[in-house]
């Protein structure tokens, strides 16, 4: 039968070749899934928490990689390799390696210059990122993690609470979550940082 995805608001549907690259063809529950993709991050959570990373190492296409394959790479064959395809959001997928550079040399500039205060420029970065749509799914979650990577590595301050929820399933939380986003794409970063913790 297969996997039948069930996406909520502002998640990435997938295409049929993307799909194909899920590892493990058991899975035939969304909330199996999760539960793959949660214990995969959770893994990743603790390789990083093990590095230690400048931000010339951090703002780079190379680590935006990684990271992605760190997070996903037991789920899915094309973890931590940038999207192929066209999607609901982001920019042209031939303009993604483009974008990704401008968005990792301004976020330098940002943190050499002071430009924000150290959590704006992270939820900014994580703004930005979310909206180039690098990958084929997981996007928000690889953004979020950057975010905190960003705050706790080049920063030396705590990760985001992310109000402690779980922003995969529709949720309040979400919603809000959603909210926050669509203001930073008006130019509004104040909801975003207050919904981030």
């Amino acid at each position: 039968m297969g996997l039948t995805f069930h996406f909520t608001e502002g998640q990435t549907p997938i295409n049929e070749e993307e799909k194909a690259g899920l590892k493990i063809t058991s899975i035939s529950l969304q909330r199996e899934l999760d539960e793959v993709e949660l214990a995969n991050i959770a893994k990743a959570s603790k390789w990083l928490r093990r590095k230690k990373l400048s931000p010339d190492e951090v703002f780079t296409e190379a680590f935006l990689k990684k990271l992605h394959q760190r997070m996903f790479s037991d789920t899915w064959r094309w973890a931590g390799v940038f999207r192929q395809s066209e999607k609901n959001i982001g920019v042209k997928w031939i303009l993604v390696g483009r974008e990704v550079k401008v968005l990792c040399d301004d976020a330098l500039f940002w943190v050499e210059h002071e430009t924000f205060p150290p959590k704006e420029i992270a939820l900014r970065f994580k703004h930005r990122l979310v909206s180039i749509h690098c990958f084929p799914n997981g996007n928000g979650r690889h953004s979020r993690m950057m975010a905190d990577v960003i705050m706790e590595k080049v920063f030396g301050l705590p990760a985001f609470s992310w109000r402690a929820a779980g922003l995969v399933s529709a949720t309040e939380e979400r919603r809000l979550y959603i909210q926050a986003l669509r203001a930073a794409d008006m130019g509004e970063i104040k909801p975003l940082v207050e919904f981030a913790g």
